[in-house]
């Protein structure tokens, strides 16, 4: 697995967009010009690594640590040398590639060029597929972990998600992801079915997969993570082929990776690898974990949701007793304040509209307490059309069948009732 050139990976990524993202995670962007946001963003990675160097340290080449556990993931067209692989005691999982975007039709139509391709693409699929069971079978033989990866394409998330659990048949210990190389829905699945993938998975086997993307798409995701709310807070499988990412790492609801994918085609050739693993050739993707084997192991196959960070801008002090306020020894805790939604907003807007025109009934009904809202909607509502009706005809009588609000012309007014 690899994500698309020029997208997340350090090589392609231009020297003015990691300006950008730099200043975007350091608030600067409003308020330093290009060369200042440069200097202040290498201050900010040296601080980084002289404030927290036990966190920073996962963020800078952290697969030079004997300590932390390393992941392959391979689809079927890299060879394996299991023998040779299991002696670096390092390799703690395995990752392959499962299912492709939607599963080829079983029933093969049309004409002879059609017929032919189609039996191609489904004996591809059922290649690929004998292949995953049987590396699944070797891997854990060998004591490795094993995961399953889904490639996510344009077209039905629903249809998507059956085919990665068909294909995949997960154990309860096997790890799950969902593959998004890109956020550009001409080519890949888009966040917002990718939001219903992870869902269905959910539905159908009681636990989520994990997000394997690049930065780019990532930044977007956290960024946005209101509107991603499932997606933001899947365990992160990190794409970025560079010695250290603090500087660019996402942030949002992600605190840290999952994995980190550092080691692919696109930095490892021949004559220079960050990581070799043995019995494998030049081009496996290989990732670091922010653990120990035995923590990897522990937390393996991940599968739930992270929790959200509260922020302390959308925090309030928790009271304290007086007597211990006196007595000065007192440590303030926080309580996370819940985010109003849209209808919570529409609703207080209501009862505030009620409180200030109480004579109006159509505020009034929608300001009631003691009813549910959408009913007091309801009733305003009604109320409304009736204001409305009684508004250009007055007091006169409306024939039966008629309804003024679509037949009659109302006349000119400046206010709403």
């Amino acid at each position: 697995m690899s994500v698309v050139p020029g997208v997340g990976r350090g090589s392609g990524q231009s020297r003015h967009a990691d300006d950008q993202r730099c200043a975007r995670n350091l608030d600067l962007t409003l308020f330093a010009p290009r060369n200042l946001r440069r200097l202040l963003c290498a201050v900010g990675v040296a601080l980084s690594a002289w404030v927290a160097p036990g966190s920073a340290s996962d963020f800078s080449q952290p697969w030079k640590r004997s300590d932390r556990a390393l992941v392959v993931d391979a689809y079927e067209y890299n060879s394996i040398d299991w023998q040779k692989l299991v002696t670096d005691k390092r390799i703690v999982g395995f990752i392959n590639k499962a299912s492709d975007g939607l599963s080829p039709p079983y029933a093969c139509k049309g004409n002879d060029t059609e017929v032919s391709l189609c039996k191609a693409l489904w004996k591809r699929h059922a290649v690929a597929r004998e292949l995953f069971h049987t590396r699944k079978t070797v891997a854990k033989t060998l004591g490795l972990e094993w995961g399953a990866y889904h490639l996510a394409r344009p077209g039905n998330p629903i249809d998507q998600a059956n085919n990665f659990i068909d294909f995949a048949e997960p154990g309860p210990d096997d790890l799950l992801a969902l593959d998004i190389e890109d956020n550009d829905p001409e080519k890949w699945m888009s966040l917002e079915d990718a939001e219903e993938f992870v869902r269905h998975v959910h539905r159908r086997i009681g636990r989520f997969p994990i997000l394997y993307t690049n930065g780019a798409t990532a930044q977007h995701i956290a960024d946005n993570r209101e509107k991603y709310s499932l997606l933001s807070r899947l365990p992160l499988w990190y794409a970025r082929y560079k010695p250290e990412i603090g500087i660019h790492f996402p942030k949002g609801n992600w605190q840290g990776y999952a994995l980190w994918q550092f080691s692919a085609r696109a930095n490892c050739n021949e004559k220079s690898c960050p990581y070799r693993v043995p019995g494998t050739p030049t081009d496996i993707d290989v990732n670091v974990a922010s653990m120990d084997a035995k923590e990897l192991r522990e937390a393996w196959p991940f599968g739930g949701l992270l929790d959200v960070p509260v922020e302390m801008i959308a925090s309030v002090p928790v009271p304290i007793a007086r007597a211990e306020g006196l007595a000065g020894e007192v440590t303030l805790a926080y309580a996370p304040v819940e985010k109003a939604s849209a209808l919570v907003a529409l609703e207080n807007a209501f009862q505030v509209r009620g409180q200030h025109y109480p004579e109006r009934a159509t505020y009034a009904a929608a300001a009631e307490k003691g009813s549910k809202f959408f009913a007091r909607i309801a009733s305003y509502l009604v109320g409304l059309k009736q204001t409305l009706i009684a508004w250009p005809f007055g007091q006169q009588e409306i024939a039966i069948g008629v309804d003024p609000i679509t037949t009659a012309t109302i006349p000119g007014r400046t206010e709403l009732p």
